[in-house]
């Protein structure tokens, strides 16, 4: 089972399949896993269903951030076991004067307590983990991450994180456009919405990366 099964017909996955989509990259050499923005501002300071969870924080995605914080920390544990990279972009405290278009669209991103900002405790950085504050959805964007995984020699990406349909979704994009193998855990990576979610874990499998599980992304990586 896909996580977009029952959600995207049989009729369109078999399009894509008809039309050559979906190809499988595979893995390079020299992995480099990305945590974006597991932060408790997106997973809320303990498990809590949705709607719960945005009184902490309205940016909160609830309980699947939890399921999700579970497969990150198995890759994470793979990672350090093996001393690949790890790097964190991650969103920064705002202030008032930095907005722009997003805080005219989601107004209420300008007001998360500092606190929220903190990395979840299970898979926080460790020194020697390259931390990237970036202020726009894809990780590559306005930051030093491409400058990182040159100097790292990656040419394969794990990404990780929140949300699916946005900061993930955007920095898959970008990582396959610089030529990057791209790997995405579907269990590994989370959003508020399961529709949005699938559907674009589905769309990231068509084009842009490799989407499985969590533990055949492990063994795939044990090989290497």
């Amino acid at each position: 089972m896909k996580p977009w099964d029952g959600i995207i017909s049989d009729e369109e996955q078999h399009a894509y399949r008809a039309a050559g989509f979906g190809r499988p990259s595979g893995v390079g050499k020299r992995p480099a896993l990305l945590i974006i923005d597991v932060q408790y501002r997106t997973t809320g300071t303990q498990p809590r269903p949705f709607y719960e969870a945005i009184k902490e924080f309205p940016t909160s995605c609830g309980d699947v951030a939890w399921d999700a914080v579970a497969n990150i920390k198995i890759l994470l544990d793979a990672f350090r076991k093996n001393s690949w990279p790890v790097l964190y972009p991650h969103v920064a405290p705002k202030n008032k004067n930095e907005g722009g278009r997003l805080a005219e669209k989601i107004p209420g991103i300008m007001n998360i307590p500092t606190h929220g900002y903190d990395f979840v405790e299970e898979i926080a950085p460790r020194p020697g983990d390259v931390l990237l504050p970036k202020k726009h959805p894809s990780a590559f964007f306005a930051t030093a991450l491409a400058s990182h995984l040159i100097d790292l020699q990656a040419d394969t990406l794990i990404i990780t994180g929140c949300s699916t349909s946005g900061c993930v979704r955007s920095s898959v994009v970008d990582a396959f456009s610089l030529n990057f193998k791209v790997l995405v855990p579907h269990d590994a990576v989370y959003d508020r919405s399961r529709v949005s979610h699938a559907v674009n874990l589905f769309d990231m499998s068509e084009k842009y990366a490799d989407v499985s599980s969590t533990s055949d992304i492990v063994e795939t990586l044990r090989k290497l």
